[in-house]
């Protein structure tokens, strides 16, 4: 057993000047990669929305992946959030983004879905390196 405690009992860690760094970039990429799946999406229904939906899983796990945290994930995931759904505001003129069609919809809450799938399970339970492999 571990001494270190459960994760709620430990002092909160600030992340350095290059994590920081890596969390905004993958923020400021999950907007962009929800700004062109936005556009993507209802380009040709079935293959752009499995386009813009794998662009966006990609991200995710990507970027839990990199960092090896699920803040990893989180982070492009609240970019990708807030900039479909300011795609999906509309303007006073009365011009929107999104249709309102099935693959919009499916887009979005797809999207949402695939960002709480990826931030909760995109490390695995394996964990990695060489030195980890049972029998050794």
């Amino acid at each position: 057993m571990s001494d270190r405690g459960s994760m709620l009992a430990q002092p909160l860690r600030m992340p350095s000047a290059g994590r920081a760094a890596a969390y905004t970039a993958l923020l400021l990429l999950g907007a962009v990669v929800g700004v062109a799946g936005a556009l993507v999406q209802a380009g040709s229904f079935p293959g752009g929305l499995i386009l813009a939906l794998a662009g966006a899983a990609g991200l995710f796990i990507g970027g839990a992946r990199a960092l090896g945290t699920r803040a990893g994930a989180v982070a492009p995931a609240v970019g990708w959030m807030v900039a479909v759904v300011l795609c999906t505001a509309g303007r006073p003129e009365g011009d929107f983004l999104f249709g309102a069609g099935g693959g919009s919809y499916l887009f979005l809450l797809g999207g949402m879905a695939l960002a709480v799938i990826c931030a909760t399970i995109g490390l695995g339970r394996q964990p990695l390196g060489d030195d980890v492999r049972l029998g050794k």
